[in-house]
């Protein structure tokens, strides 16, 4: 749920330094690819081609860090109504995939999205107050947020 959503300390001061340069929707590929870049992953080229056809679409989006000319972090997911799933995030640089995804939060609060699925929580994503919800209360969060109309801001 967006309304637990909260920014550590140090990750605000980060955010404040202006670190990194945010990017919205710049290079949705290369967001997916650097997502790709682990030993282990779900993301081969058909799962790319798929996201990259939904984000021409208008439903899948990103945010990028950027850092003297290249990308050093993202996070990317789709966006149904009020709700935005968030698939995959990755990072080059030390708090480039967190300042990423505090702006992606920002964004969402501001188009109006209800419900931001994580998927799963582990401790990078614990740190921000993602909670584990059960089964019951996701469905209904998930209902109420699909009868939303939200609108992912670029500017």
């Amino acid at each position: 749920p967006l309304d637990t959503f909260h920014v550590p300390r140090r990750l605000a001061r980060t955010v404040r330094q202006g670190k990194f340069e945010i990017r919205v929707n710049h290079d949705f590929r290369a967001v997916m690819e650097g997502c790709a870049e682990r030993e282990t992953t779900w993301i081969n080229e058909e799962i790319i081609e798929a996201y990259t056809a939904l984000h021409r679409q208008g439903f899948a989006h990103c945010v990028e860090s950027w850092r003297d000319g290249r990308m050093v972090g993202g996070i990317y997911g789709v966006a149904i109504r009020g709700l935005f799933a968030g698939e995959s995030m990755f990072s080059r640089e030390t708090d480039a995939s967190r300042v990423a995804l505090v702006e992606m939060i920002a964004r969402l609060r501001k188009g109006g999205y209800q419900l931001f699925d994580v998927q799963y929580t582990n401790h990078h994503l614990v740190q921000f107050g993602v909670v584990r919800v059960p089964r019951e209360e996701y469905h209904a969060r998930l209902a109420r947020a699909l009868e939303v109309q939200s609108s992912f801001p670029t500017e």
